[in-house]
């Protein structure tokens, strides 16, 4: 992936099999003028619950060298030299090279694609959106259309954020080291207004259907945690820094609906809070890993430019960040006395368990096959595209079955495992298969099947076969408004992108992307097949 092209994230999803995986809101247009869709969720109301606990004067705490013991012991035993908050030496991860974008000599264009706003573009180019607007002969309120090209002017000198390396990667994802963390253990340790806390959760966010499921506070700490693929001690922290909720009893009234501080209609109680915040984490996270982001922007339309040695989980950290600070309170919050002092205070140092690469330079996909059953001819529907909601890494591809009509229709077609492995987690339209069978979801390989209807779908705990039934094929879990399946990989924790640097490769059709989100085609020696939200020749797949 070069320099010039970069993950922009859309707000909805269309056509009769594109819309997928999607559990948390939908993100503003800004200044875009949508195209067609349809906008899930729509203003649903929302119904909290929080249990009332009896005030304490001083809320027992733990030590920071000791925080509560873990129901069982991470599998994984760390060997990197800890590094101190603050220290620039080296690079946690091995992140693709930062080119200092200071360093551009000509004047390009760019052609808005949808979800794009002004502030977004400026955040790759490292332009605000006043500078691109003005070397257009536009205001920073005018509607965008997708087509329209703009061009982008030279970057003038701007200041740095901070070169602080707050986490490292392993602590942004819900990698091998979250393996054994019990987050209602630590919750209750700690006894604060997150241990009592309820929630009634829309099913819309679970399995599609109507009515509602109430969940403890720590269960939605961990039911965004897996969906998400972001680390729950890292969840956790934000969530202690921003609202005290962690630690006491009585956290201020002001955050009791807002938790994490995104005050916004419709991002009201703890499991939208906490979903945004993991969805931007990913954003920063995944955007800088792939050289798609220069700088972050604020809402007064300054940027600060992102330091290039910096690493992908403080990058993750600052953009979280910087969605809810001015430039001034956002620099001491992520310097070395602000947030990540709170982190230790829970977890205490957080490169004493930095796994180092997360994802080896040296990896290699295992050979996998197309998930639906030999003879039978599906349509390739999704190329690379988020693996959960707008911020993940484009590491999904969809799949629909075949079918004489369209939308979110009973299916009789199978979802087959597209390796053998492990069954680790069946719920809410989602299979997670753990290829090296340690029963973990946050160590080695993982394939993650969605929308996989609830009859008939396959119990944690069966061990499977390439080519083994795990369920029909639906609109079930998230947002759908076409029956199909989504597939997409991780490495221990880490979303692993279908268009980039590790092949995703099934039953010898290799897949590439084409520069927007879900646009790609699957490659197979002199075939190739582009993706299409519909149902034709050109877009049909079968496995041999």
């Amino acid at each position: 992936m070069n320099s010039a092209r970069f993950y922009i994230f859309i707000a909805i999803t269309f056509g009769a099999a594109l819309a997928c995986a999607r559990t948390d809101l939908p993100e503003s247009y800004s200044n875009i003028t949508p195209i067609g869709g349809v906008t899930p969720f729509g203003a649903e109301s929302f119904t909290a619950t929080p249990t009332q606990i009896p005030p304490s004067e001083t809320p027992t705490l733990i030590p920071t060298d000791a925080p509560p013991t873990l129901t069982e012991t991470p599998w994984i035993i760390p060997t990197a030299t800890p590094r101190q908050p603050g220290d620039t030496s080296g690079s946690p991860t091995p992140d693709p090279p930062h080119v200092d974008i200071i360093n551009r000599t000509t004047i390009e264009s760019y052609t808005i694609a949808r979800g794009d706003s002004l502030s977004k573009i400026g955040e790759h180019y490292g332009l605000s959106a006043t500078e691109i607007a003005l070397s257009n002969g536009m205001m920073i309120t005018d509607t965008l259309h997708v087509g329209q090209v703009l061009l982008i002017p030279l970057p003038r000198e701007k200041p740095y954020g901070p070169d602080v390396k707050l986490i490292p990667d392993s602590e942004l994802v819900y990698g091998p080291n979250a393996a054994g963390f019990d987050v209602r253990a630590f919750a209750e340790a700690y006894g604060g207004y997150l241990a009592g806390y309820t929630e009634d959760v829309s099913n819309i966010y679970m399995d599609g259907s109507t009515g509602r499921t109430t969940l403890a506070g720590s269960e939605i700490v961990q039911l965004v945690a897996r969906r998400y693929s972001v680390n729950p001690r890292l969840l956790l922290a934000l969530l202690e820094y921003q609202s005290s909720w962690v630690t006491r009893r009585n956290p201020p009234g002001n955050t009791l609906v807002y938790p994490l501080r995104q005050v916004e209609v419709t991002r009201e109680g703890l499991y939208r809070q906490l979903a945004w915040a993991a969805n931007q984490l990913n954003r920063g996270y995944y955007l800088w890993r792939v050289n798609g982001v220069k700088a972050w922007g604020f809402p007064n339309d300054s940027i600060k430019l992102i330091p290039p040695g910096l690493n992908s989980g403080t990058a993750g950290v600052q953009h979280f960040f910087s969605l809810l600070l001015d430039p001034t309170d956002w620099g001491r919050t992520v310097s070395a006395e602000g947030f990540i002092l709170t982190y230790q205070a829970l977890f205490g140092n957080p490169f004493a368990l930095a796994i180092e690469p997360l994802v080896p330079t040296e990896i290699a996909q295992p050979e996998l096959h197309l998930p639906f059953e030999p003879g039978k001819v599906w349509a390739f529907t999704g190329g690379p595209h988020g693996a959960w909601d707008t911020g993940s890494a484009w590491a999904a591809l969809d799949f629909a079955p075949p079918t004489e009509a369209e939308g979110c229709l009973e299916s009789n077609e199978w979802v087959t495992a597209a390796a053998n492995g492990l069954i680790v987690r069946s719920e809410y339209g989602a299979v997670l298969e753990d290829l090296d069978g340690d029963g973990y979801e946050t160590t080695g390989w993982v394939l993650f099947y969605m929308h996989v209807e609830t009859r008939d779908r396959i119990q944690v705990g069966a061990r499977v076969a390439a080519g083994d039934r795990l369920g029909h094929p639906s609109c079930e879990g998230g947002f759908a408004n076409g029956t199909h399946v989504h597939l997409a990989r991780k490495y221990n924790g880490e979303w692993i992108p279908a268009d980039q640097s590790i092949p995703f490769v099934l039953d010898g059709w290799i897949s590439t992307g084409l520069g927007k989100e879900y646009d790609g085609n699957l490659i197979n020696g002199d075939v190739s097949l582009e993706a299409c939200d519909c149902r034709s020749e050109d877009n049909e797949i079968s496995r041999p």
